[in-house]
């Protein structure tokens, strides 16, 4: 009974080991950068590049895909747009279903203002992300495939998340 017990106190020991060796398992890892700090984003959509600066040194630069009508500024809720603007980054999500993503402060009070005078949701959500797997289904057929947002592989959406910072501004261009 006794060799019983110790085995039943041994397995139940070695559960809870395993359970806190998996704990840290489940959250997110994130890549470190120590490069000089990004100070604009700036959005090429024409030539579908992202560029990442400090001062007027281009850091890095990706292929983007964009929102599935690309020509044009972003004005209401469901056009397909990617915006057209300087924006700022405002939110870091590491629990995107686009495996990791970055808001963009769209809509500003112009954009909402332009929307409610056609009586019109100027929309929101816009990001930069990676794909994730729905945009790995979806991105070989389509490079642009969002719904207005900037996508990036997913490793590369990792190397950005590392690199920039909330406030950082983000010029989007034609």
């Amino acid at each position: 009974m006794k060799v019983l017990l110790g085995r039943r106190q041994f397995a139940l020991s070695g559960l809870i080991m395993l359970a806190a060796c998996a704990a840290p398992l489940s959250r997110p890892t994130f890549k470190k950068y120590a490069g000089p700090p990004v100070t604009e984003v700036r959005v090429y959509k024409a030539q579908r590049r992202l560029q990442l600066l400090s001062g007027d040194t281009v850091l890095k630069s990706y292929q983007v895909g964009l929102g599935n009508e690309p020509i044009g500024h972003k004005q209401f809720e469901g056009d397909g747009k990617t915006p057209e603007g300087l924006y700022y980054l405002d939110r870091f999500n590491p629990r995107s279903s686009y495996h990791l993503s970055i808001g963009i402060s769209y809509p500003d009070k112009w954009d909402k203002a332009h929307a409610a005078a056609s009586n019109q949701d100027p929309g929101g959500d816009i990001m930069i992300h990676g794909r994730g797997p729905d945009g790995n289904r979806l991105a070989p057929q389509n490079r642009d495939w969002t719904a207005g947002c900037i996508a990036v592989t997913d490793d590369e959406i990792e190397d950005i998340y590392a690199m920039l910072q909330p406030g950082t501004p983000i010029r989007i261009l034609p």
